[in-house]
């Protein structure tokens, strides 16, 4: 099979990578490579970066979170710019827990997660490769070897500074198993992994009166104290907690606010000092980022508890809002549906879009300029192009409310409705108005949900239809004149003749009678005004067009029916107007002729091979389009 010739390759690749040597050879390597003895911040870091960055204006986008994180970029940015990075140059930031903050569903264990499944792989790659004393339970960093005293002209000849100090247990293994000759102790190469416990840590808080200490901070082996005589002996401990198995890599701390205030305390040392108390042993050295995640409510309850001032100090707090564009929504629920029983549904086209939407609607908060509603602003955070408005506006947009986009319905409410819809009537395709319907029959039995947000989100369902209904329209009028693509070229060419005789102010000559005429104004300005080219604009709008004409004529290219995206909405909007009454008749009659069945059948077609629909969600749109055009 060829799954098994993959795992066997797999094996082959892991024993490839796998490196053992005494600490002098592994001295000789840090020689060659140093940037193998790095800090587990600047790991991340540096995982991070590798995966590659795109610089735009003032801002950067971090591809490593495109796959799974969807439009968080400057949340993204501001994470790694803000702490990341300065917590890799062993600036202050680094002793603090990154503690992220946001509403439910909105990204953050996606985001922990995503940065534990990470550092897995880059941990196999020769840039995050990892080193450790071999037999070590902490996965200790070799260099705490180095006795203190030699520190300093270790990091003038390598260039490496040295932080920690020798665990317990490895100093009393050098002693007995090494004669004291840390030259010869045996490292080896490790890599991270969850599921063993190397490198990466979670903790997640279970009831106070039952939870104990030493699952962070490991326990004493009473099977073995009567072999080694003392609970102080570093062999009769296992250093099993999560901040031992954790060291050199990251620990997610789930839900840390809930959790009981002895377990907080732990980490200030740890945070601080790089350190924490653990059985009868002086300071125990760890090097990990300690990740922590909650929301809001808890978050401020937590700040407004006195005793927890001296560890709020040492967090540093991450907003991670919803996603606040309807494109990059879409996204998130088609993952959602991928990874999903209900992904073998037909999803009618724009029925995720027209979701998204009214999800979108629900997050925005009211701008202060009353130019701009929250369509516009939805339209504005999507990259659309509005006229009046530029990029300066949308950042000044997103200035006016810092809580913007953490509260408002979250991904996993849509989906549940869809799969609602899906199970309860059994369909098999299902198009936005399903969906719309579904949202807003859930409104009422969701829990969170106000009578006051209720009363809101009832009337964003309400603009999410209409903006549907425009889709649906725009979506039958492209289907139609695919049809009549004949007559869409022709008119397209007829209004060129046009406008090229009035930017160069010639006549044109009747193909029948010879005679001289001006250019058809009233055809022009027909086309024109089907997408708001106003009186004022349209010779500038004419002379664009011409200029195209001439940049393809010099590239040896023919300018067509698709060379102009503006140009080409306005034809179709021209001839769908002209065709209208053919759609109101053909969509409405419930016992169409033979001309008309054959029209409705190519327009069908149309939509099924050109625009993603299925037999039955096309004759749907069809249906309620006509019943649009009819009102």
């Amino acid at each position: 099979m060829d799954i098994l010739r993959k795992i066997q390759d797999h094996r082959e690749k892991e024993e490839e990578l796998k490196w053992e040597g005494t600490f002098s050879e592994y001295l000789e390597l840090l020689r060659e490579r140093p940037y193998l003895a790095q800090s587990a911040h600047s790991r991340v870091y540096n995982m991070i970066k590798s995966a590659g960055v795109e610089e735009d204006h003032d801002h950067k986008k971090f591809k490593f979170f495109d796959e799974d994180i969807y439009g968080l970029d400057e949340a993204m940015e501001k994470l790694v710019e803000e702490y990341f990075h300065p917590a890799a140059r062993r600036l202050d930031v680094r002793k603090r827990i990154l503690l992220l903050m946001g509403p439910v569903s909105g990204g953050k264990s996606t985001l922990v997660n995503l940065l534990k499944r990470g550092l897995e792989r880059y941990s196999h790659t020769d840039e995050g490769a990892v080193f450790a004393i071999k037999g070590c339970p902490m996965h200790e960093d070799p260099l705490h070897l180095i006795p203190q005293h030699l520190r300093k002209e270790f990091q003038d000849d390598y260039g490496i500074r040295v932080e920690g100090s020798l665990s317990p247990l490895n100093t009393m293994r050098v002693e007995k198993e090494y004669d004291g000759r840390i030259e010869d102790v045996l490292v080896e190469r490790i890599f991270f992994s969850e599921d063993k416990r190397t490198g990466i840590g979670t903790f997640s808080p279970s009831d106070p009166k039952s939870q104990d200490i030493a699952d962070l901070t490991g326990s004493i082996d009473f099977s073995t104290i009567a072999q080694y005589g003392s609970e102080s002996d570093p062999r009769a401990y296992r250093f099993d907690g999560e901040l031992n198995k954790a060291n050199r890599g990251v620990m997610e701390f789930q839900e840390m606010l809930k959790c009981d205030e002895k377990f907080l305390w732990h980490l200030l040392s740890l945070t601080q000092e790089g350190n924490f108390k653990a059985g009868r042993f002086a300071l125990i050295s760890a090097d990990e980022l300690i990740i922590a995640h909650t929301n809001e409510a808890e978050y401020k309850s937590f700040i407004a508890n006195k005793k927890n001032e001296a560890l709020h100090s040492r967090m540093i707090v991450m907003p991670v809002p919803y996603n606040l564009k309807v494109s990059q929504e879409e996204r998130i629920y088609e993952k959602m549906i991928r990874e999903s029983d209900i992904r073998d549904v037909h999803i009618a086209p724009h029925t995720l879009k027209v979701a998204a939407m009214f999800t979108i609607l629900t997050r925005l908060k009211e701008s202060k300029k009353a130019s701009i509603d929250v369509l516009k602003k939805m339209r504005l955070y999507d990259g659309e192009i509005l006229e009046g408005f530029s990029d300066v506006d949308v950042e000044e947009l997103k200035k006016e409310h810092s809580d913007e986009g953490m509260s408002g319905i979250d991904p996993r409410y849509v989906i549940n409705r869809i799969s609602s819809t899906i199970i309860k009537k059994e369909l098999t395709s299902i198009n936005a108005l399903d969906v719309l319907r579904s949202l807003k029959d859930g409104l009422s039995s969701h829990a969170s949900i106000s009578k006051e947000d209720q009363e809101r989100y009832l009337d964003f369902i309400s603009l999410a239809r209409k903006e549907y209904d425009e889709i649906a329209k725009k979506e039958v009028q492209k289907a139609f004149v695919y049809s009549y693509e004949e007559s869409a070229v022709t008119l397209m060419d007829n209004y060129l003749d046009n406008v090229e005789a009035y930017c160069n102010k010639a006549k044109l000559r009747d193909p029948l009678t010879g005679e001289e005429l001006n250019p058809d104004e009233r055809l022009m300005r027909s086309i024109e005004e089907q997408i708001g080219v106003s009186e004022n604009a349209k010779k500038a709008f004419r002379e664009e067009i011409l200029i195209r004409i001439s940049a393809y004529a010099r590239k040896g290219k023919k300018f067509d029916y698709q060379s102009h995206e503006r140009l080409r909405e306005a034809i179709q909007k021209k001839l769908f107007a002209d065709l209208k009454d053919v759609v109101k008749i053909t969509t409405s009659t419930k016992t169409p002729d033979e001309q008309q069945l054959k029209k409705i059948n190519e327009v069908v077609a149309t939509l099924v091979d050109e625009h993603g629909y299925n037999s039955s969600s096309a004759n749907d749109l069809l249906k309620y389009v006509g019943s649009l055009l009819n009102r």
